[in-house]
């Protein structure tokens, strides 16, 4: 018994030994528990059969005893472990890269915008010193700095190349101004006092220079202390003297000494290239005028524009000239042009047909209008008849400022009786307070009879008028105001003709009116050459209908030459600014009134330093004398001063003042975005201002 016994054990642990000893067979399978993707490694936990030698602990009987020992055994196992696999990524959409703009410029970093005054004329002279040379193609807008801006949506004065604020003695007669430090030409020479010094002296030296009126007849010397800082002795007393280096839209920009004091005659000298202060620099020009490139300048932040807001987006930023309307609708619905200025059925095409447009404004009246310039038509004063304040006010009298206002925006515009904007505080500063005077104002019509000719309730007609087009807004008066403006003169073709009869016209057989001299009286309205979207032609448009309607022989013609013509004078009637524009930025009219001085009278053919139109007078230069003599703090002396000035130029009319320019600003956000809309009016909101180099920091890439 004992000997089975001991059989029956050995057997059993012998099985149990076997048992231990055997390899399982286990099906080969992964099986994912976790998986972290990390870019293209994708790392996972599985389980695996793998064969491995292992060291095991088995129990055999030796001499009838029970022992354990320690064997090497090679077997199949399954385990958990970490495996690292390459992943294959989905293959990514192919970016779609827009054909290089003009061949060259990578169209994601390259910004396009349309030129707002034409094709250039002359597009190898960049001597804007000498006549006129098409500045919005870049030039004040991108490479040059001047010394101070006003940025009319914030109502702002930016300090370019000036460190601060200028600085008068107490009479008005000294002047200083600190200059920036860190700012260089765009070829590397460092800007000092010495440019500006050199500038004002070069100026007062030549009288083929724009402004050689303005300073020969104000400064006595100018100097240069250090490198930094630049004192005028002023001829008189004025107070308004550093404002010819304020700019809005123009004003006396500072040459590169380095460059002119090597040139021998400055007046015919072309500049070409253009070199500036500001953030680009010329890239290349077409030699017809078509476009301008410019490109970010490396050391940009040796600009004033730098220095202040930091880098600017685009690398390349091309101003172009657009052949008509149409040209600019497709081009930005192809996305090859960013800003566009348009009509007003432009715009509404734009909005309607493009996902990616936008208007300045989300809704009716969608455009911007905190513009302080007023529009018009102006009158060359030193030319029969409208050299005649009564024929001058007969052609207001002839104005259905509806009809006119109908033609010229849609209705979409503010009106103003004056000659300035009805926006911003110039309503309730200047217009308001002039309203009973307005409202009194008489013309004598001859044989005893007087008109008064304002008409308060001039914005209501236009209101129905917007009202049937289909437009939306609403009805309060304090909207209206705001909208439509507060009043303009009475539609009065039969008080027009008393005025013209007064003075020796006459009608022909045909209803047509003939000069005093008994010729026919033909009205030729020199404009623009961009009929559809430039608001003077608009302007030039209106008005010659609304002439021809009242018996004239009234036309427009378009010149690339505008600009010129205009400034010496060679025109009789103009759609260019009725008065120049004030600053934008608080109730000063300096620049308005200052515009119609006596001393910067030039003959025709003579470019003029002061309002084309040529007119003057001895109570507005005695409203100039004490504007400068008034310091610019006293708001309210500036104020009283400013509404005398408005009432001369009323009384007077040498230009006819419609409305406040309003712009059809269609802007792209396909490329770029930020845009200084309504709602984010960071910066005033147009490519063709000075100011638009301050939006460069802030628009935004899309990637695309």
């Amino acid at each position: 018994m004992k000997t089975l016994r001991i059989v029956m054990l050995l057997a059993m642990l012998g099985g149990l030994i076997l048992s231990a000893c055997e390899g399982e067979t286990v099906e080969v399978t992964r099986v994912v528990k976790e998986t972290v993707i990390e870019k293209e490694t994708i790392v996972e936990t599985v389980k695996e059969t793998v064969v491995e030698t292992v060291v095991e602990k088995e129990t055999v009987i030796v001499a009838g005893t029970p022992e354990v020992r320690e064997v090497e055994v090679t077997k199949e196992v399954v385990k958990e472990v970490e495996v690292v696999i390459t992943a294959t990524p989905v293959p990514a959409e192919p970016k779609e890269e827009a054909p290089p703009v003009q061949g060259v410029l990578p169209r994601s970093e390259t910004l396009i915008a349309d030129i707002l005054t034409g094709r250039v004329g002359t597009p190898g002279n960049f001597n804007q010193w000498v006549g006129w040379k098409w500045q919005d193609r870049g030039t004040q807008q991108l490479a040059n700095e001047p010394l101070w801006s006003v940025d009319f949506a914030t109502g702002e004065i930016i300090n370019g190349l000036a460190a601060g604020d200028p600085i008068y003695s107490e009479d008005f007669t000294r002047l200083e101004i600190p200059l920036r430090e860190g700012v260089a030409w765009d070829d590397g020479t460092p800007f000092t006092s010495a440019d500006v010094v050199f500038t004002v002296e070069t100026l007062m030296s030549n009288e083929g220079f724009n402004s050689y009126p303005v300073f020969a007849g104000n400064v006595a010397s100018v100097s240069a202390p250090d490198d930094h800082t630049v004192v005028f002795e002023l001829t008189q007393p004025n107070s308004r003297f550093h404002t010819n280096f304020l700019d809005r839209w123009g004003c006396t920009w500072i040459m590169p000494k380095h460059i002119f004091e090597v040139v021998e005659d400055p007046i015919t000298f072309e500049f070409d290239p253009f070199v500036g202060t500001g953030p680009y620099k010329l890239h290349s020009y077409d030699p017809n005028g078509y476009w301008t490139i410019w490109e970010k300048r490396e050391d940009w932040d040796k600009s004033p524009t730098g220095i202040l807001y930091g880098e600017p987006k685009p690398k390349y930023i091309v101003l172009q000239y657009f052949a008509n309307e149409g040209a600019k609708i497709l081009a930005q619905l192809t996305h090859e042009a960013d800003v566009v200025n348009l009509s007003s059925d432009g715009l509404k095409a734009i909005l309607a047909q493009s996902d990616t447009s936008r208007a300045y404004q989300p809704a009716f009246p969608w455009v911007v209008n905190n513009d302080p310039c007023i529009t018009g038509i102006a009158f060359n004063t030193t030319v029969a008849p409208y050299d005649n304040r009564e024929v001058r006010w007969a052609l207001v009298l002839a104005i259905d400022i509806v009809e006119y206002l109908g033609i010229a925006v849609d209705g979409t515009a503010a009106m103003s009786p004056v000659h300035i904007p009805s926006l911003g505080s110039y309503p309730e500063n200047f217009i308001k307070p002039m309203e009973s005077w307005l409202a009194d104002f008489e013309l004598d019509l001859g044989d005893g009879e007087t008109f008064k000719p304002y008409d308060p309730d001039a914005p209501a007609r236009v209101a129905e008028y917007a009202r049937a087009r289909g437009y939306v807004f609403p009805d309060d008066p304090e909207y209206i105001e705001k909208a439509f403006g507060l009043g303009w003169y009475k539609y009065a073709p039969d008080a027009a003709e008393k005025l013209l009869l007064k003075n020796g016209f006459s009608r022909n057989a045909d209803g047509m009116w003939l000069l005093p001299d008994g010729t026919p009286w033909k009205i030729e309205i020199l404009t623009d050459t961009s009929l559809a979207t430039d608001l003077g032609s608009r302007n030039a448009v209106a008005a010659s209908q609304q002439w021809k309607k009242f018996g004239i022989d009234a036309e427009y013609y378009a010149s690339e030459a505008r600009g010129d013509l205009y400034n010496t004078g060679d025109f009789e009637v103009s759609s260019d600014w009725p008065a120049q524009e004030p600053w934008g930025a608080g109730p000063d009219l300096y620049r308005v009134l200052n515009h119609w001085n006596s001393e910067y009278i030039q003959p025709i053919g003579v470019v003029a330093s002061g309002h084309p139109g040529r007119w003057s007078s001895a109570e507005m230069d005695a409203v100039i004398k004490q504007l400068r003599e008034t310091d610019p703090a006293d708001a309210e002396a500036v104020i009283a001063v400013g509404i005398e000035g408005l009432k001369v130029a009323v009384t007077e009319m040498p230009g006819i003042p419609t409305f406040g320019y309003i712009g059809f600003v269609g802007w792209d956000e396909h490329y770029w975005t930020n845009w200084p809309g309504s709602e984010n009016s960071y910066t005033q909101p147009y490519t063709h201002w000075g100011p638009f180099k301050y939006m460069t920091p802030f628009l935004e890439p899309t990637g695309r």
